[in-house]
């Protein structure tokens, strides 16, 4: 079922979604080399508790911890933990908390360091795709031209786009209907109205989309190995445009 969220609940989401964005600010301040991804999901877990939300990933299906931390090669959901961050290295981040019921949900992808041309050109392009879903996220438009408007971006490059990862409604659930894929289908999907809540997340490669799932169940690798990135914003539809609640 698609749920319209009134003025008053998505204000509630949009202090949820900057309880998320300040999350990815500390952690993009907190990336350097040496640093563990257990410290980055410590900072996360504290900062939310300490402002009255709840991490949105934390038990999450068993999900153990509290935000997404995922590097090179890995697209999302990777497992933070004892391995520290090296230079050079893709780091895609993933959070998302819960205020009062509600939730707010992003994802960045930073580089540590410097990296090679084309690493950082995928990244700004994930990060404009991004950027083109949420302007196409206009109330009379359907979920396709947000799924068309995020492949544009990717396959002028020839990156390849993942497709068994898709965006979301969200609301008083991390994940509601309508799905948003991050690619073209037949069907034009729904019309979007104010109210509506989604959150869109392009994942594009450098070679080819295809995944698999690492045995530790979660961690999600592109099959042939390349770099990956992970853009992610919480918005709602308005009768003045798509509103950030992320931001």
């Amino acid at each position: 079922m698609i749920t319209r969220k009134s003025r008053a609940e998505i204000e509630v989401m949009r202090r949820a979604g900057r309880l998320v964005a300040e999350v990815l600010a500390m952690c993009e301040e907190a990336i350097r080399p040496g640093v563990s991804t257990a410290t980055l999901d410590s900072l996360a877990e504290r900062h939310i508790r300490s402002h009255g939300g709840v991490p949105s990933f934390k038990g999450y299906h068993g999900f153990p911890a509290s935000i997404c931390v995922s590097i090179d090669n890995e697209v999302v959901h990777g497992i933070p933990g004892r391995r520290t961050i090296r230079e050079g290295q893709v780091v895609s981040i993933d959070a998302g908390a819960i205020i009062d019921g509600w939730h707010g949900d992003a994802a960045r992808t930073y580089i540590v360091g410097d990296a090679p041309r084309e690493v950082r050109d995928l990244v700004e392009a994930t990060r404009r795709a991004l950027a083109a879903g949420v302007a196409a996220s206009v109330a009379g438009n359907r979920i396709w031209d947000i799924s068309a408007a995020v492949e544009d971006v990717a396959l002028p490059r020839g990156y390849g786009v993942v497709r068994p990862y898709v965006g979301h409604g969200i609301g008083q659930a991390m994940h509601e209907e309508p799905q948003v894929p991050n690619y073209r289908t037949k069907s034009r999907g729904i019309e979007l109205a104010p109210g509506i809540c989604l959150a869109i997340e392009p994942m594009f490669t450098l070679g080819s989309g295809d995944v698999e799932t690492r045995p530790d169940g979660w961690t999600v690798v592109t099959r042939d190995g390349s770099i990956a990135a992970h853009f992610e914003d919480t918005l709602a539809v308005t009768e003045d445009g798509p509103v950030v609640l992320t931001a």
